[in-house]
């Protein structure tokens, strides 16, 4: 499970970069029950998404040059100038090499060798996200690729990941499940599923990660996201042993998944 408590190579913060930050946050604060809380006119809009107080995401104006409304995930390193080092040592792509504060720490905008999109930071004092594992908040993350093997490998050496195979269900493939460094099971944090390209339509065909929301009603939310503009794109469906789920896309074409877990 994902916690508060964010060790290295655990999903410590998340953002969505929209085209039109006003209409992301009555999406979102319909389906979700979010509030945004910007932080101030220096940061250009950019603000945090808060469910019952906490801190579950954030978001802000899409600026980086040809990129896509989308999600993009946090993982917490100790150093993130190694770690884009260690990414473009590794054939990956710095989209953003390190920068930061001493407030702040340092974020690096990165892409795995086979083109998925992810973000590391070097988190200074406490900052994180406030709330996880919990109804309106990220319980899980994924990624979709189409060479799990390799994508298992680079993330193993970057973040220490450990990495436990399943059998999916009706012959559907292997998924695998994520856990940091000296984690276990009680710290499973997300899954890596191979995929062709043909259903990576979102992204062109290349690799992408995508954010897990916990709802309460995973029917319920699924009626509110197509209700306010967003559309499905499977589901809702029951997992054995996981919950009942959907895959969804918002109004501007930024993918997430809500479940229900089996509780």
């Amino acid at each position: 499970m994902i916690t508060t408590h964010h060790v290295t190579g655990s999903p410590c913060w998340l953002d969505l970069g929209a085209p039109d930050q006003a209409a992301a946050t009555a999406f979102y604060g319909a389906v979700l029950d979010w509030e945004f809380r910007s932080f101030g006119p220096d940061a250009g809009g950019y603000g945090a998404f808060t469910h019952e107080g906490k801190v579950v995401a954030a978001g802000g104006k899409l600026t980086e040059e040809g990129a896509r409304p989308a999600w993009m995930l946090y993982f917490r390193v100790p150093d993130a100038e190694a770690a884009a080092s260690a990414v473009e040592q590794a054939g990956g792509t710095v989209r953003a090499p390190a920068t930061g504060s001493s407030e702040w720490g340092r974020i690096a905008q990165l892409s795995d060798p086979q083109g998925a999109q992810f973000a590391v930071w070097e988190v200074s004092g406490g900052q994180g996200l406030e709330k996880v594992d919990a109804p309106g908040s990220l319980s899980w993350t994924e990624l979709y690729t189409t060479d799990a093997a390799a994508a298992k490998e680079f993330y193993g050496r970057l973040f220490g990941w450990e990495t436990q195979d399943m059998q999916l269900p009706g012959g559907g493939g292997t998924y695998a499940l994520i856990s940091p460094a000296g984690g276990g099971e009680e710290q499973m944090q997300g899954g890596i599923m191979q995929v062709t390209s043909d259903l990576l339509t979102l992204t062109g065909g290349r690799p992408y990660w995508h954010p897990v929301f916990d709802v309460a009603d995973c029917d319920a939310t699924v009626g509110r996201i197509t209700a306010h503009g967003g559309t499905v794109q499977m589901g809702p469906e029951d997992v054995e042993g996981v919950g009942r789920l959907a895959v969804c896309v918002d109004p501007a074409g930024a993918d997430f998944v809500v479940l229900t877990p089996a509780r």
